[in-house]
């Protein structure tokens, strides 16, 4: 299964979390936001040097669905752009800000930006919404199946002060927190 994390926020809570999912031998996926890795360039390499997956997550987290063609291309290829100079690519994934699944255009959009793949989750641990790490987890820990894509955030307390616990739970259970490209290529 794969935990993916919206790259904005807090970064020390990023690092927290990824330290922490380090410690428990799994590795995340983290679709950034653009602007975050502008304020936070050292973030990229960090995530990288981690084990873990960097994708684009749009360059302003907009209603990316709602745009029209030109304004949603240039906030998948400013992204892009940020990811190519950080890193040297764009990372394999493209994950549509403010909604589960990207919109035909969007799609389309991102296949263009060099992106064949969009990716969506089946779990939304609703953690953006602040309910508390108790809720996060057991969320998280409800739905969660083997081959799991779950949706999660920095910059929150209550996903910080989950992760512990999820990945002990998902350690009990036999699933393992692998990048979503070691998920989907097998």
């Amino acid at each position: 299964m794969a935990l993916t994390f919206h790259g904005n926020g807090d970064p020390r809570t990023a690092t927290d979390q990824l330290a922490e999912a380090e410690r428990a031998g799994a590795r995340l996926t983290v679709l950034a936001v653009g602007e975050w890795l502008d304020a936070h360039p050292r973030l990229a390499r960090r995530i990288l040097d981690g084990g873990h997956e960097l994708g684009n997550h749009t360059m302003r987290h907009l209603d990316i669905c709602s745009m029209d063609a030109a304004d949603a291309r240039a906030e998948i290829t400013e992204c892009a752009d940020r990811l190519r100079r950080l890193t040297g690519g764009i990372g394999r994934w493209f994950r549509p800000s403010r909604a589960r699944f990207a919109t035909e255009q969007v799609a389309e959009l991102a296949r263009r930006a060099g992106y064949p793949h969009v990716l969506s989750y089946d779990v939304d641990s609703l953690d953006f919404t602040d309910p508390g790490a108790e809720e996060v987890r057991r969320t998280v820990m409800g739905a969660v199946r083997p081959g799991s894509v779950v949706s999660l955030h920095f910059g929150h307390a209550g996903t910080v002060a989950a992760l512990p616990a999820i990945l002990d739970g998902l350690h009990r259970r036999g699933l393992r927190a692998v990048t979503t490209t070691e998920l989907l290529t097998r």
